[in-house]
């Protein structure tokens, strides 16, 4: 499970397995440690998040802002996938 970076507690990371075949870029967002029931957030090919579920029940506010720090920080989250997964497809 890679982690990217935490943001007021709640870690922002890549499942190890994203399935087969590889999913498009995104995601996962959990308080404190990783779930299976975790808030999935895309990244489109603009460098901007679509939220796909909200499943960690994240307060709106909080959700705003992590969104806001993903987008800024695209450009990492896309090399750190590269590097974990060794190619890259986007949602939209």
């Amino acid at each position: 499970m890679p982690q990217i970076f935490n943001i007021f507690g709640y870690i922002v990371y890549f499942w190890s397995n994203e399935n087969n075949p590889l999913e498009p870029v995104h995601v996962h967002v959990s308080k404190g440690i990783p779930s299976a029931h975790a808030t999935k957030i895309w990244i489109t090919q603009t460098g901007h998040c679509l939220l796909c579920n909200n499943n960690s029940k994240i307060p709106n506010k909080i959700l705003k802002y992590i969104m806001e720090i993903i987008e800024a920080r695209h450009a990492e989250i896309i090399n750190k996938w590269y590097d974990n997964f060794g190619e890259i497809k986007y949602y939209c």
